[in-house]
C-alpha cells in the first residue's frame, strides 16, 4: 500500500488530508507544515505522524502531496523526486518553465509520476460533457470572484485563469498560434483582472476572462462548434447542450422559400445535464486518479507536461500584459 505524506495544511491542504485519510489504496502516514502547531493539530486529528521536518517526511513515504503556496512548489518537489517519491503538486506546477522542466526531467529519469492539481478536469459536469465537445471553434470562459487575500500573492492569471487555460488546451487539440491579452492590478501589486484571446493553428479561438475583484462569483465555460453549443456552469454544476435538429437541413429549403411555418425552437434539441448527489467531488476523484496512476503505472490525467503547457501559456499572457 502506498504511503503518503501531505505538505502544507492551509485552506486546501486540510481537504487533501481528510480525503487521503479515507482512500483505500493508500495510507496517510503523516503531515508537515511550516507552522509546528498546525502540524500537530492535524496529526492528532487524523491519528498520523507529525513530522518536525520535511526531510524526515521524505524518508518515510512513497508519495508526497504538495499543497503549499506556489513559491514553495519547486523547492519542495525537487527533493521529493530526488528521494524517489511520486508527487502530487497543486497548480500552477512551479513559478517558472525552467523549474517545471527540471522536475519533469527528474521524474522521467527516475520513473516517477507527477500530477498537477488542475482540478476542473475532474469536475463531474466537465466529465459528463467531454464526449459532447468535438472540435470546438470558439470557446468563452468567465472565472470571476470577489476579492479575498488568499491567492493574491500571485497574478490572477496564475490563480484563476490557469484553470480555464488547462481546460481549453485539453479540448482544443491544436497548438497556439497567437495570444493577445490585457489586464490591470487594482487592489494588489499583481494583476487582478485579465482577459486573453488565444488563437490556435486549427482556427479555433478562445476568449478567456478572469477577475478576483468582481461583485459576484461566476465560473462558466461555453463551447461553440458546428451544429451545437454547450454551456457549463461550474458553480451550479449544470450543463446546457443545444444541438441542431437532425432534420433541419431537409427542412431548410421549405423554410427559406416560405412554404413551411416554423418555430425557431424546432430547429434545436435541448438537453440539461446536472451533477447528481451520487457524483464524487472533484478533489476526491483527482486524488483517487493520481493514486491509481501510480498503482497501475499509467499516465496521470494531468501530468507534469500538461502543467508545464498551462504554465507556459499563463506566463506568456502575463508577459504580454506587462508589455
Amino acid at each position: 500500500m502506498l504511503k503518503v505524506g501531505v505538505v502544507g495544511l492551509g485552506h486546501l491542504g486540510k481537504h487533501h488530508v481528510r480525503i487521503l485519510s479515507q482512500l483505500n489504496d493508500c495510507k496517510l502516514v503523516g503531515v508537515y507544515d511550516i507552522l509546528p502547531e498546525r502540524t500537530v493539530e492535524f496529526a492528532d486529528l487524523y491519528n498520523v505522524k507529525a513530522f518536525s521536518s520535511y526531510t524526515d517526511l521524505l524518508t518515510e513515504v512513497d508519495v508526497v502531496d504538495i499543497v503549499a503556496t506556489t513559491s514553495f512548489h519547486y523547492e519542495l518537489a525537487k527533493p521529493a523526486l530526488e528521494n524517489g517519491c511520486h508527487i502530487f503538486i497543486e497548480k500552477p506546477i512551479t513559478n517558472t518553465k525552467e523549474q517545471a522542466q527540471e522536475l519533469i526531467n527528474i521524474a522521467d529519469r527516475k520513473g516517477l509520476k507527477i500530477q498537477v492539481g488542475h482540478i476542473e478536469r475532474f469536475n463531474p459536469v466537465v466529465m459528463k460533457i467531454a464526449s459532447n465537445v468535438e472540435n470546438p471553434m470558439f470557446i468563452e470562459t468567465h472565472r470571476l470572484a470577489p476579492f479575498t487575500p488568499r491567492g493574491s500573492d500571485v497574478p490572477v492569471v496564475l490563480d484563476l485563469m490557469i484553470h480555464d487555460i488547462d481546460l481549453i488546451m485539453a479540448f482544443v487539440k491544436s497548438k497556439i498560434k497567437d495570444i493577445r491579452a490585457s489586464g490591470v492590478a487594482v487592489l494588489t501589486k499583481n494583476i487582478d483582472i485579465a482577459n486573453a484571446r488565444l488563437e490556435f493553428e486549427n482556427g479555433a479561438i478562445a476568449n478567456v476572462t478572469a477577475s478576483r475583484i468582481s461583485m459576484k462569483r461566476e465560473r462558466k465555460i461555453r463551447f461553440f462548434q458546428r451544429n451545437s453549443y454547450i454551456s457549463v456552469d461550474f458553480d451550479n454544476k449544470s450543463v446546457s447542450v443545444f444541438k441542431l435538429s437532425e432534420n433541419i437541413y431537409s427542412m431548410m429549403p421549405s423554410i427559406m422559400s416560405g412554404d413551411l411555418d416554423f418555430n425557431p425552437l424546432d430547429m434545436v434539441n435541448f438537453e440539461e445535464i446536472k451533477s447528481s448527489e451520487n457524483d464524487k467531488d472533484a478533489l476526491t476523484m483527482q486524488l483517487e486518479s493520481f493514486i491509481e496512476s501510480i498503482i497501475h503505472n499509467k499516465r496521470p490525467v494531468v501530468d507534469g507536461n500538461d502543467g508545464l503547457a498551462a504554465l507556459s501559456v499563463a506566463l506568456q499572457i502575463m508577459d504580454i500584459i506587462k508589455e
